[in-house]
């Protein structure tokens, strides 16, 4: 039997996920729409959403190869790691996905990630540690999650929030400088309000886009629960992997804070000891607590 990735269980669930989805991505195409009329004039905005698109597509045609790099993965064959290969083969086979690549990170950190442009060219990696404390079943989970993450196409999803973002940003960082340094006009808005609404604008859209982040992993969980037609593997790894990450941190450098987003559980720490909605907002992951409910109250199969 070929079960799809995404497919049956609670087809509301995963409509109401991607409708989400879709108004945040629209909510940031409109954020960005308007910060550029604050420039009186299409050309500002349409070269800095031209730099952010090539920016950002040259990311997603090569961020794969850049992030495995990043992490000193090694790619792995069916001989050096059999069964590790044979779980990624099975679970391809029955979400009705291209075999990814399998990759190793030599990190005591358990965590996982899956990249790649289009699921024919998806990879999916682990750390050694994640191997080392998961039981087989649970190992399974984390390898369906990040199976959904290719099948559900997160990663261009995560490509087109970041390509609105960078837009946003430069936008902002435009506006912020006729703000200061162009000059005046008593037809134009107030540099004051420009300053303000630019400031606002940019944290703006790093909250959406931490929004769709989180969404698309409590998508991923259920695709996943789906996958395996039982949530309890994925929910014990998570708590083991929770646990793991706060006793073994990875180590934290601008590189670790770019691609937190990728991991299973964000290889961060701290972000809780930030007030609870505070800390909430600006996670790139929901809490692990709240992903092992909805698993275990089957919230996915209904």
């Amino acid at each position: 039997m070929v079960l799809t990735v995404g497919g049956g269980g609670s087809r509301g669930g995963v409509a109401m996920n991607n409708l989400k989805t879709a108004v945040l991505l629209i909510s940031l195409s409109a954020l960005a729409v308007y910060l550029g009329s604050l420039f009186g004039g299409r050309g500002g905005a349409l070269i800095a959403f031209g730099l952010a698109v090539l920016m950002n597509v040259g990311s997603y045609w090569f961020s794969d190869r850049l992030v495995l790099k990043m992490y000193r993965a090694r790619e792995v064959t069916e001989s050096e790691a059999p069964e590790l290969f044979a779980l990624v083969a099975g679970l391809a086979q029955r979400a009705a996905l291209p075999m990814p690549r399998v990759f190793v990170m030599p990190s005591d950190t358990p965590n996982a990630f899956a990249t790649g442009r289009s699921p024919e060219h998806a990879a999916v990696a682990v750390t050694s540690g994640i191997m080392q404390i998961l039981e087989r079943r649970e190992l399974e989970g984390v390898l369906a999650h990040e199976l959904s993450h290719v099948g559900n196409r997160d990663i261009l999803i995560a490509s087109v929030a970041a390509t609105l973002v960078a837009g946003i940003s430069m936008l902002s960082n435009f506006a912020r400088f006729a703000a200061l340094f162009g000059r005046g006009d008593e037809d134009g808005p107030n540099p004051l309000a420009v300053l303000f609404v630019s400031m606002v604008a940019a944290l703006g859209a790093v909250l959406i886009q931490l929004a769709i982040s989180r969404s698309r992993e409590f998508e991923a969980d259920a695709s996943a629960a789906r996958l395996l037609g039982d949530g309890e593997p994925l929910a014990r790894a998570l708590e083991k992997l929770e646990l793991g990450v706060h006793q073994i941190p990875m180590k934290t450098n601008p590189s670790t804070a770019a691609t937190a987003h990728m991991f299973i559980v964000s290889p961060l720490t701290g972000v809780g000891n930030m007030g609870q909605l505070f800390g909430k907002l600006f996670r790139t992951h929901p809490a692990s607590a709240e992903r092992i409910v909805r698993l275990r109250d089957r919230s996915w199969a209904r």
